[in-house]
């Protein structure tokens, strides 16, 4: 369980005369007092009882490691969370992690096992589930692409992860195919939560500056105030698309550009398939092209009648129509040939990640710095 006296601090200093020693200041009282050693991690675990093995990534919001779990040898990722710019403890981004991550338990979610800590309050590490690889170093890196069967099972495991996210009144907001991850048993998980959110009725205005450029919905880019889980849908199709064609469907260079690639796609939108499409705080700041076609049957020629659909589904303009993850789940396309193949038939690369990565070095610590 996450101990609050992780990180549950009024103010601190670090004594000159003994660097490790904690100091906090009573809110009741004012007076300052030393946290005993024994009890300065609170019910954490110190990130000493973990065995770096190497570097495998690193993300937005901290660097990931893969190490061993001393106590039960298990292989787990430890995310460092980044403290650069924090002053005031753990970055709202990170807490709003943890907070949504220890909620959720699901086969197609990263599991965030516990939260360990260093020597330091600013050394904060979440222990996850490891996976050997991430989707976008696949792409990047197999010899021939996912075939049809193989793209439906990525897609459905996603697509059950998003239902559980959803049916929870979670918003991912930042799906790409670099933050799904596979296991060497061809388990699809969701990973980085960072830009998350739980949302509610009625819904609250959230900053549209989220979702990765490429796979940001019109929405977003025409400067919605609310946001619904029809962003993440977005991202799926891009997902989708990405999978099927082997290369990004939208790789726009600027929100300007991404704007235009969309309506060169999917022809440009109006009022009559998008109500409420022209009072968008930013529509005055574009000038669409005149593009009445929707080109998606010639950009996937191969495809089914219901692979299309699907797509064209999730590329709906209007949020509110847009398919949601029970809706794809139920599609057609899902149950005709090729049908998807089992998660253990999917190509994978057990130690990808890790050749990526750069051993510990010879004679360098194998622990952690904390």
């Amino acid at each position: 369980k996450l101990g609050l006296g992780c990180w549950a601090v009024a103010s601190m200093d670090f004594s000159e005369a003994e660097p490790d020693a904690i100091k906090l200041r009573s809110i009741k009282n004012e007076k300052t007092f030393t946290v005993p050693q024994q009890d300065r991690l609170g019910n954490c675990r110190s990130v000493k009882e973990f065995e770096k093995l190497n570097r495998i990534g690193e993300g937005t919001y901290g660097i990931v490691y893969r190490a061993r779990d001393t106590k039960n040898h298990e292989i787990v990722a430890l995310k460092k969370v980044r403290m650069d710019k924090e002053k005031d403890g753990i970055p709202i981004s990170s807490l709003r992690e943890i907070t949504l991550l220890l909620k959720l338990r699901h086969p197609n979610i990263v599991e965030l096992k516990e939260v360990v800590v260093g020597n330091h309050l600013e050394s904060i590490f979440l222990v996850m589930g490891y996976c050997e690889q991430d989707l976008a170093s696949l792409l990047e890196n197999m010899q021939s692409p996912f075939s049809e069967a193989q793209v439906k099972c990525i897609v459905l495991q996603l697509l059950r992860g998003l239902l559980y996210l959803h049916e929870n009144f979670i918003v991912h907001r930042d799906l790409k195919v670099s933050n799904l991850l596979m296991t060497d048993k061809g388990c699809v998980k969701i990973a980085d939560f960072g830009l998350a959110r739980a949302y509610g009725v009625p819904l609250k205005p959230m900053t549209p500056k989220v979702v990765t450029l490429w796979y940001r919905a019109p929405e977003l880019l025409l400067g919605t105030k609310t946001q619904t889980t029809a962003i993440d849908m977005w991202a799926v199709g891009c997902i989708l698309a990405e999978l099927l064609a082997h290369k990004p469907l939208l790789p726009g260079s600027s929100e300007i550009q991404q704007i235009d690639l969309i309506v060169q796609l999917l022809g440009t939108p109006n009022e009559n398939i998008w109500p409420g499409f022209s009072r968008l705080p930013l529509v005055g700041q574009y000038t669409l092209r005149k593009q009445p076609y929707n080109n998606l049957k010639n950009k996937f020629t191969w495809l089914s009648e219901a692979g299309l659909r699907l797509l064209n589904f999730l590329f709906m303009y209007n949020p509110k129509r847009r398919a949601t993850a029970k809706d794809c789940l139920d599609s057609s396309y899902f149950k005709e040939k090729p049908l998807p193949c089992e998660p253990d038939l999917m190509p994978t690369f057990p130690h990808h990640r890790n050749k990526r990565a750069a051993p510990v070095a010879e004679g360098q610590s194998k622990r952690l710095k904390v």
